[in-house]
């Protein structure tokens, strides 16, 4: 898959494709990303991206023209889809749950728009936006880290880039959309000022069954305190055992 970026600051997405484990998907070009900065789409000497709002109020907006270029430049580029969604980052759009990284996960790309300043001009916005997304109900200053925690998610999601094929589909929200459970490493006992703190003892048995159900059900108990919408959502999909019903129904919540 490819991702195209429209961005002000594309040094800033240099560190996440050189480290960690996603590096492999960019490597391997399983993601294929391709970054555009946005003042070599301006015209004027001081390659000028954004102005005054009509109407007064603070901030900045930025231009149609540039952007209207610089997406003309990367529609004439993606000769193979030419039509690839444009999403634009605003605390306005739908909010990236996993359900959406696993779509597009299994698609073939996307224009990240990663707007600044006050926002950018809606007449763009208007003719070319596809998908509007979220991280959540707060603001940054542009949609950079959006779309570099949108392009993290996708990309430890390809083949090969995790170590182990099953560790995504552990996470939270994955499967049956829960939370994940506690994990434990070692040393056996850790010693603090507090006192020991040991590993829970059915982590230690070797028997796999009684540690699956263990798993899940520290899974169903932070699930319940925590996100309790999750809990409704997996009964209303039938995703809820009846042994994970009677443990909830044990709860004290």
């Amino acid at each position: 898959m490819r991702f195209d970026v429209i961005t002000l600051f594309p040094d800033l997405f240099t560190p996440h494709l050189q480290l960690g484990v996603t590096r492999r998907a960019y490597e391997s070009r399983q993601v294929d990303l391709r970054l555009w900065p946005l003042r070599d789409f301006a015209e004027d000497a001081y390659r000028r991206v954004d102005d005054r709002p009509y109407g007064g109020g603070p901030g900045m907006v930025m231009l149609a023209e540039p952007l209207e270029r610089a997406l003309a430049a990367v529609r004439a580029d993606r000769a193979e889809a030419p039509t690839a969604p444009l999403v634009h980052f605003t605390p306005t759009g739908r909010r990236i749950d996993q359900a959406l990284v696993r779509e597009m996960a299994a698609g073939a790309g996307a224009v990240l728009l990663c707007g600044r300043y006050e926002g950018v001009d809606q007449r763009f916005l208007d003719r070319h936006v596809d998908l509007e997304l979220s991280l959540g109900d707060f603001v940054l200053s542009g949609g950079e880290l959006p779309a570099l925690a949108l392009l993290d998610a996708i990309a430890r999601l390809q083949p090969g880039v995790l170590n182990d094929a099953q560790s995504h589909e552990q996470d939270s929200f994955s499967a049956d959309g829960l939370l994940d459970c506690p994990h434990y490493s070692r040393p056996e006992v850790l010693d603090t000022p507090e006192g020991a703190m040991p590993v829970p003892v059915v982590l230690l048995s070797g028997h796999h069954a009684q540690i699956a159900r263990w798993r899940r059900e520290r899974s169903l108990e932070l699930t319940a305190r925590r996100r309790p919408e999750l809990i409704a959502a997996a009964r209303a999909a039938g995703r809820l055992s009846k042994a994970d019903e009677q443990y909830l129904a044990g709860l004290l919540l």
